[in-house]
């Protein structure tokens, strides 16, 4: 359980009970990091809205593959777990798999891959980024639109993975997420 006191399922009301059913509906359970972030429920609210807008100029595959990656450069097994069991509803088990344990050699094409890489950057050490990083990204065929929102994707994750770390939030592991799929997606970590 987290650091912080937070609000049981059977006492929750107004938004924080809107964000548990929605939790129960999509996972068939109140994930831990649903509760700490729902003692805010309109940041939590304010940050799905970001989300929401930078996914669908991306794509759900390139947006879950910039957040694997910033994932597993904070070491944040949170997300890692979650993102993964999101990737499976459109990738299956084995390419998931060796995405996760090492995305470079996992048959993804070289804007993927160089995608990925600038994620964990900005991840790890944003103040190194130069404009050859984007112009990589560009001369391999991402508009500057989409430089823009594969660097939001990747701030964002900073900021959630690293408030749920911070708050102490348990981690969830998705009931269909296999033991061999778990340990791929935690080994990098």
């Amino acid at each position: 359980m987290s650091y912080i006191r937070t609000v049981e399922p059977s006492e929750a009301t107004g938004e924080v009970a809107e964000l548990y059913a929605e939790d129960l509906e999509d996972h068939g359970y109140v994930a831990d990091y649903t509760r700490v972030m729902s003692m805010n429920p309109e940041a939590f609210r304010a940050f799905e809205d970001l989300m929401r807008t930078i996914t669908p100029n991306l794509g759900k595959r390139r947006y879950e593959l910039v957040t694997l990656a910033a994932a597993q450069a904070l070491h944040s097994t949170h997300c890692r777990l979650a993102h993964g069991h999101k990737c499976l509803t459109f990738m299956d088990v084995d390419e998931l798999e060796r995405i996760a344990r090492d995305y470079h050699d996992a048959g993804l094409s070289e804007a993927e891959v160089a995608m990925m890489e600038y994620a964990e950057k900005i991840s790890t050490e944003a103040h190194t980024i130069t404009e050859s990083d984007t112009a990589r990204l560009r001369d391999l065929g991402f508009t500057d639109r989409e430089i823009v929102d594969i660097t939001l994707a990747a701030a964002a994750r900073n900021y959630f993975s690293r408030a749920i770390q911070a708050l102490g939030a348990a981690v969830d592991v998705p009931a269909d997420v296999s033991d061999r799929l778990r340990g791929a997606l935690l080994a990098p970590l």
